[in-house]
């Protein structure tokens, strides 16, 4: 995960570092998913399924907004 923390804040391009936080992102509910299993907690599977979930839709606008510049989409006007 540090290297990807470095990848993160160094990355030559926005791609580079979009990447690095969705790794984090993935790392982070696997994280939490074995931590659940480890401490007899299944409830927190859910919580590993929210943060997933999150994680998806987070990305999806991020890179939304790096390709169009806003998130209300390409072909609307704004007048």
């Amino acid at each position: 995960m540090l290297m990807a923390l470095v990848r993160a804040f160094r990355g030559p391009t926005v791609f580079d570092r979009v990447q690095a936080v969705n790794m984090m992102g993935t790392k982070t509910v696997l994280l939490i998913a074995v931590s659940g299993f480890l401490t007899g907690r299944p409830e927190w599977l859910d919580l590993a399924i929210l943060y997933a979930l999150m994680n998806f839709i987070g990305m999806l606008a991020l890179l939304r907004f790096s390709r169009f510049g806003s998130l209300a989409g390409e072909g609307e006007d704004q007048s």
